[in-house]
């Protein structure tokens, strides 16, 4: 297995390689075509890292993060989509909310 984050978070590489998505529309995909159970496993396991990979990321510049960190900051991305499932709606598709599908003509960096 490839590590792609870094030393201090080994433990969410599991979850590297499915959840470090580039762009949000990548990471409502994910969501959306997982199932619950996968959902909670990440939620689980990268909930409780949040702070500390928060300030890890606050450690480098938003314009010159390494390649490790902004994978970190990826991950932390799609834990945020993910949470919403979790704490909110309790299933990955969003309720009463039709087929919502994201469409983001341009990405926020990084």
């Amino acid at each position: 297995m490839t590590t792609i984050l870094p030393t201090e978070f080994v433990d969410l590489q599991p979850f590297a390689d499915k959840w470090c998505l580039a762009t949000e529309s990548e990471r409502w995909g994910k969501r959306m075509a997982s199932s619950m159970n996968d959902l909670l496993a990440f939620y689980d396991a990268a909930f409780p890292r949040l702070e500390a990979a928060v300030d890890y990321c606050d450690q480098y510049p938003l314009n010159a993060l390494p390649e490790d960190v902004t994978n970190l900051l990826h991950l932390v991305y799609s834990l945020i989509l993910v949470s919403m499932a979790v704490e909110i709606f309790g299933q990955a598709k969003t309720v009463d909310s039709a087929d919502a599908i994201l469409d983001r003509i341009k990405e926020p960096l990084p």
